[in-house]
């Protein structure tokens, strides 16, 4: 609460002037700060292995023996052995293996901040003049709570 109280000790025509002012101020402030963000990350890595084998194998095998025989008669004797072997293989191996690895991941970021302040203010301004012929004043007294 303002008080305006002047005492006067006689006018006698000079000037005489006062100005008295109060008040109050109030003011806030509010503000966001908003952060967004995300991340994503792929990684894939596949591997083939393949590997053959062929092998051949032949083997042949011959042996002959023959006997002629004549005597003074006449007579004839005649043998044969004849042995033959042969032997055949082939072989062919495959190996096939595969393999593989994938990952994926993601990750979001979200930050939200408030800064809210409120400033209160009070002022009070008081202006006096005295001025003239006479030498009259005004008095002024204030106040406050």
């Amino acid at each position: 609460m303002s008080d305006y109280e002047t005492g006067d000790t006689g006018y006698d025509g000079g000037d005489s002037y006062g100005n008295y002012e109060a008040g109050q101020d109030h003011q806030s402030l509010d503000q966001l700060h908003q952060v967004d963000a995300s991340q994503s990350n792929y990684d894939n890595q596949f591997n083939v292995y393949e590997q053959d084998h062929a092998a051949a194998e032949s083997t042949s095998f011959d042996q002959g023996h023959q006997v002629s025989y004549t005597d003074a008669s006449g007579a004839q004797y005649q043998e044969s052995d004849f042995t033959s072997y042969d032997h055949s293989a082939a072989e062919t191996d495959h190996v096939f293996a595969a393999e593989g690895s994938e990952s994926a991941s993601s990750s979001e970021f979200h930050q939200l901040d408030a800064i809210q302040a409120r400033l209160d203010s009070a002022f009070t301004s008081m202006t006096e003049i005295n001025g003239g012929n006479g030498g009259g004043t005004a008095e002024l007294g204030v106040a406050s709570n």
